[in-house]
């Protein structure tokens, strides 16, 4: 049997952020944020600390969603002139991976020292703060790399849900499905193990427990510290096993159709989980490891199940009625109206999908053509188990 490991890596801290426990011997600290946080003053929640403590900072504030080389390559040039001896990345996923490129790159093309990394996430949603990986774009080819790499992973993390209240609604749940995409693919995951289940067991839980709450009542925070460390412990789950063709396909089909990570991902779980399961197929769910564990986890979303079958398709409902809550798309074309550009793009988006690097985790063996198929039952809405 193929060696299969665990490791956890990633300092976590609960609560405000203390720079005396947090950083006891940082000199000096860049920044990395984006443009909101700046202008609606939430930065002060990290310089305000800095300043107290005679901490000298630079604000590196250009962070953008899809986030690409040439932004990553902006920062190095800044951080070679600044010198810090840490990096803090504030924000959401996109602020953490630009970080986590600006640090990668920075060691291998300017041969500057790896700096102290410390993530303070304000969203609850791509478990960033704690995992080796980070998405970078490539606008030109309009397309998403995945980098993975040891290094890329924090050494801190700061959790504190107090940051997360003031989300709005869209937001809330778009990074709160991605929370349950997170849990659902680590748990299925072909490298999965009994260490990784038990993080993603428990991530799931919270997440589904909790995000309706946060959702509706953004100030209710006990529901936001739930989503936070589910977030995080989703985090981990997949960090160790990574995750499946869900994440493959949605890194593509968000860069070509416009649209947020976590709703990309939203909109094609259900369809996938169906796929992964192989519950089109005659007696599929005998044979598939992934049908038990999705039944498992409908089990444990409160969905009584007669069988495999039926945990499998309660669970995809259950997916479906959380989107139709948040008013998210049920299929691809309510998000992306140009039905000839996706036909177009359908067959090498399939192809870019199958070679990510997340897919060569799925339960399922992908081919292009089978990814094509579910592409298409996703932007038409023609799966039957989507029928309530």
């Amino acid at each position: 049997m193929k060696m299969k490991t665990f490791q956890l890596g990633t300092e976590i801290f609960m609560g405000e952020l203390d720079i005396s426990s947090v950083c006891p011997d940082t000199k000096s600290v860049f920044i990395v944020t984006d443009k909101f946080l700046v202008e609606s003053g939430r930065i002060t929640y990290v310089t305000e600390k800095l300043e107290a403590a005679g901490i000298p900072y630079y604000v590196f504030s250009d962070v953008v969603p899809n986030p690409d080389i040439e932004l990553v390559m902006k920062g190095i040039s800044i951080i070679d002139e600044f010198k810090p001896d840490t990096v803090i990345s504030f924000g959401g996923g996109s602020a953490i991976d630009t970080a986590k490129g600006i640090m990668y790159f920075a060691v291998r093309t300017a041969g500057l020292p790896r700096c102290l990394s410390i993530a303070i996430p304000t969203t609850s949603g791509t478990g960033s703060e704690v995992t080796r990986f980070s998405i970078i774009s490539d606008h030109e080819k309009n397309i998403k790399y995945p980098l993975v790499d040891d290094s890329l992973l924090p050494d801190i993390a700061v959790l504190d849900a107090h940051l997360t209240v003031s989300v709005p609604p869209a937001i809330t749940a778009d990074t709160g499905m991605d929370v349950l995409t997170h849990a659902m693919e680590a748990y299925v995951s072909a490298n999965a193990t009994d260490f990784s289940d038990a993080l993603a067991e428990k991530a799931f839980k919270m997440a589904f427990d909790s995000l309706r709450r946060a959702y509706h009542q953004g100030d209710d925070l006990e529901a936001r510290e739930n989503m936070h460390h589910a977030s995080c412990l989703a985090g981990m789950a997949f960090d160790s096993v990574s995750l499946g063709v869900n994440h493959g396909m949605a890194h593509i089909l968000g860069i070509r159709a416009s649209l947020p990570h976590g709703r990309a991902n939203a909109v094609l779980l259900p369809y996938v989980i169906a796929y992964n399961a192989g519950i089109q197929d005659v007696g599929g769910e005998k044979e598939s490891g992934a049908a038990k564990k999705y039944a498992r986890l409908a089990k444990l979303a409160g969905y009584e199940s007669y069988s495999v079958r039926s945990g499998v398709v309660n669970l995809i409902h259950g997916m479906e009625k959380l989107c139709r809550e948040f008013k998210m798309p049920l299929q691809i074309k309510d998000a992306w109206e140009d039905q000839s550009a996706f036909e177009a793009s359908v067959s090498e988006m399939s192809r870019i999908a199958c070679e990510d690097r997340c897919t060569a985790t799925n339960p399922r063996k992908c081919l292009p053509e089978e990814i094509e198929t579910v592409f298409r039952e996703a932007y038409y809405g023609k799966s039957k188990y989507l029928k309530m």
